[in-house]
């Protein structure tokens, strides 16, 4: 047995195996060592190798899944290794064989998934600056490729959240070292284009892969066929049957880059939490599909204005009919048929899987009914009407309320299969079937005291007492003397008898042979599940952001095309659900507006002023109804945020240092369609630099990138900007001091803001009261010798110019006429010559 295990080790050396003994899972050697310290399970010995006790640690295999669960979030893998075979009937060790691998990025069954969440599997190929990037979700069947550049993979690393990472082996990023997330390697030949452009057109059985957008030049369908490999072999060698095949773009969606996904907290907060997020607070979604529909709707704001208004029409819709309690009721009865189809797809799925289908589809016809009369309505309710046969199928076939799990019967319905009716009718009814056969045989052959009955010894028989042996009929056998009677088999009663005594095992699998079948029979009804489950995830999503718009006086925005963003009364929705009488604020952005200096006193609310604007314009870019009066949106490209401090100890980063890089990339990236929040830019450092470098990010933004900035500081010397720049116009957030009091207004106000209460803030936060009297003392010192004054100047008192390009050397203008490869020796010489004479001048 343990040459047998050691074969099956050999093969999966990477992963933990799983080795079915019974009703165990055992591990051994350091797989035992190991899960014995990350499951918290004993950790024992049995036998010897090479003179060595075996370590040896086991878990019931009615109780793997959680196991797995925990061993899944730590990033382990998992070879599932099961016994074929009667051990009654086997000589030696039973066959046993690895049917699937549990990793964190295959994981279909229920309780192993977060059910809000997609888990992806993401392939990851890289040539010359370029990337190929190929994600599958094996729980929802969505699978999706795209090419980009080197530099983004943050971003989509960011906007994907894969639970595991397929490389080839000989890729070399050095972002991977450093993420949580479990990286794989595989042999590069795997990852070969033309390879996996045959299995893939092999596998979605077409000509070539043209009709799914794909260009022969991707390097993703690399990446994608490396990803069916992975699956064929964590699955078994089954392959699920894949919705089709996406190609995204960037272009399809505002860019949000890392950072600003994390300071904007979608769908989780700065510290790593689940709430109060944007996506905790609009989630009122009635079914798991509807709250992975939203979530991924919020880092997937659309830039095509068609699909955002027509989401935005459908809300709209739902609200002017009053439909969306009715459909939200309805939907809290159907169970997640995205994530189980993809299960009937793998063969994984279980009884209790096919009831709530069942159940599911014959709440379907009803919800259609309830959908808006609206063409983009009228789509969605041709998509809840799969197969009636379908539904009709399950409802025959599948108990009301099936079994957990197969194995223990009890799944098929009665009436679905003869056969099986008979097996359970021997088991329920096997005393009735004696009594009515002996009432049978004591008619049929005259013998009053004929007696049908069973023991374990004999099995089932007929006794007839001696006196009455001349009136056995001639079919009955003998089958045992006794001292005073003979007992007799007849052939119908032996049938009876191999039906009886193995009818549990017989009907057990009878049912499991029916239960695949009908898997089988599901196969073809795919498609149109996944459609279905498509359109109840956005009637779900529609129906919650209706209702949203209607409880939080949200209002539909406008969408114009000239450069324009315009919020009257806007409120953080977070922040607003959470306190009560939320100050509300606007914004006003123009072709002559593009930079809003915003000063005032911490916890004023400039942080939460500006996250609102990012916020409200992302709602409207997935379609959402927004927490304003008005809202008056022109094109977005991408949202970039520079908020709060942190520093990077993992990759020799300081909180000065994640500043800037974040900053750099705000200024080598932002166009004049981009949203920008720059919060207290150049803190981080001395307070002249820190002065320096946040006027010339200004000027910059103000100069080149042109974007919508809100542009929050405590260097009042900043708002003169606004007095050489007419797109710059200074607000603030005031607050006002009583005794020792000081109360936050929340207000934006035009103008610059008087003064920063930094020392009654801190007082505020509990600072010691000597400490405060000191830094007052300190203060008034500061005012009256305005040493910054002293030692420096203005750093303002000149005017500004716009920045100007450096002109070019005049030797860099001369190479740049000269052509090396027309160049002789004697005529490269006389160059070298000339250009020296040239540097000689200009010194």
């Amino acid at each position: 047995m343990m040459a047998q295990y050691l074969k099956l080790k050999a093969e999966h050396p990477d992963k933990l195996v799983f080795y079915r003994m019974g009703d165990f899972y055992e591990l051994f050697y350091d797989d035992a060592v190991k899960a014995s310290k990350l499951l918290d399970i004993t950790l024992t010995t049995r036998g010897q190798s090479a003179g060595q006790p075996i370590k040896m640690a086991g878990l019931p295999y009615h109780a793997a899944e959680q196991y797995l669960a925990r061993l899944v979030k730590l990033g382990e893998s998992v070879a599932i290794c099961e016994q074929f075979g009667d051990p009654a009937a086997t000589k030696g060790p039973l066959e046993r064989k690895v049917v699937r691998v549990v990793t964190p990025g295959t994981l279909t069954d229920a309780a192993l998934l977060d059910d809000k969440q997609e888990n992806r599997l993401l392939a990851i190929v890289a040539n010359k600056g370029r990337l190929g990037l190929a994600w599958l979700s094996l729980a929802s069947g969505d699978f999706a490729l795209m090419d980009t550049e080197v530099e983004r993979l943050p971003t989509e690393l960011e906007r994907l959240r894969p639970a595991e990472i397929v490389v080839s082996s000989d890729t070399e990023l050095a972002l991977l070292d450093a993420l949580a997330i479990p990286v794989r390697q595989m042999p590069p030949w795997q990852f070969d284009r033309e390879s996996a452009t045959r299995a893939l057109t092999r596998h979605f059985a077409t000509h070539d892969l043209t009709g799914f957008g794909v260009a022969d030049t991707m390097l993703a369908v690399g990446g994608a066929g490396a990803l069916l490999e992975y699956v064929r072999t964590t699955q078994g060698g089954v392959l699920p049957a894949l919705a089709g095949l996406r190609v995204e773009f960037a272009s399809q969606y505002i860019e949000l880059d890392p950072a600003t996904r994390r300071n904007l907290e979608l769908t989780e907060t700065i510290r790593g939490e689940a709430a109060p997020t944007l996506f905790s607070l609009l989630d009122a979604c009635e079914t798991s599909m509807g709250s992975r529909c939203l979530r991924h709707w919020l880092h997937h704001p659309l830039r095509q204005q068609p699909a955002i208004l027509e989401r935005q029409a459908a809300i709209g819709a739902l609200l002017d009919t009053g439909a969306a309690d009715g459909l939200r009721q309805t939907l809290s009865g159907i169970a997640d048929i995205e994530r189980i189809t993809a299960r009937i797809a793998l063969r994984s799925a279980r009884p209790r899987d096919l009831s709530s289908l069942r159940d599911s589809l014959a709440l379907l016809p009803q919800l259609g009914e309830q959908l808006p009369a609206t063409p983009f309505f009228a789509g969605l309710s041709q998509a809840l009407l799969p197969d009636d046969a379908l539904r009709t199928l399950l409802e025959k076939a599948v108990m009301a309320e099936p079994s957990v799990v197969l194995r223990e019967g009890g799944v098929i319905a009665d009436g679905y299969s003869g056969e099986l009716d008979e097996l359970r009718g021997i088991q329920a009814n096997c005393g009735e079937y004696l009594q009515r056969m002996e009432l049978l045989e004591r008619e049929r052959t005259g013998i009053p005291t004929l007696r049908v009955e069973y023991n374990r010894v004999a099995g089932f028989f007929i006794e007839i007492s001696n006196a009455n042996v001349d009136k056995v009929p001639p079919e009955y056998r003998r089958r045992q003397t006794m001292k005073n009677a003979e007992r007799y088999i007849t052939p119908e009663l032996k049938v009876f008898e191999e039906k009886a005594l193995s009818a549990q095992d017989r009907a057990l699998a009878l049912e499991k042979q029916l239960f695949d079948a009908l898997l089988d029979t599901l196969q073809m009804q795919l498609a149109p599940l996944r459609l279905a489950a498509q359109a109840i995830a956005t009637v779900d999503v529609l129906a919650c952001l209706a209702q949203h718009a209607q409880q939080r006086g949200y209002v539909a925005p406008e969408f114009v095309d000239d450069v324009r963003l315009e919020i009257d009364a806007g409120r953080h929705p977070v922040v607003e659900a959470q306190i009560d009488d939320f100050i509300p604020n606007g914004v006003s952005f123009g072709p002559t507006r593009k930079l809003l200096l915003i000063t005032g006193p911490n916890m004023g609310g400039k942080s939460t002023y500006m996250r609102q604007v990012a916020l409200i314009v992302l709602l409207a870019h997935i379609g959402s109804y927004v927490p304003a009066t008005q809202a008056v949106i022109g094109k977005v490209d991408r949202i970039f945020t520079r908020i709060g401090a942190s520093d990077d100890l993992a990759g020799g980063r300081s909180t000065f240092m994640v500043e800037m890089t974040e900053t750099a990339n705000i200024l080598n990236n932002a166009s004049e369609h981009s949203l920008v929040l720059m919060d207290e830019v150049g803190r981080g450092t001395s307070t002249f630099d820190g002065l320096a470098l946040a006027w010339s990010i200004a000027r910059q933004l103000i100069d080149k990138n042109r974007a919508y900035t809100l542009f929050a500081t405590h260097y009042f010397e900043l708002t003169r900007l606004a007095q050489d720049y007419p797109v710059v116009a200074n607000v603030h957030l005031d607050a006002v001091e009583h005794k020792d009091r000081i109360v936050f207004l929340h207000a934006v106000q035009e103008g610059p803001a008087s003064q920063s209460y930094g020392v009654a803030v801190a007082q505020l936060a509990g600072v010691p009261r000597e400490v405060i009297r000191q830094a007052k003392r300190k203060l008034a010192e500061l005012e009256q010798a305005s040493p910054g004054q002293a030692h420096q100047g203005d750093l303002f008192s000149a005017p500004i110019e716009p920045i100007q390009e450096p002109e070019a050397h005049p030797l860099v203008e001369k190479m740049t006429d000269v052509d090396p490869d027309d160049l002789s020796p004697r005529a490269a010489l006389a160059l070298i010559f000339e250009l020296k004479a040239m540097l000689d001048q200009k010194q």
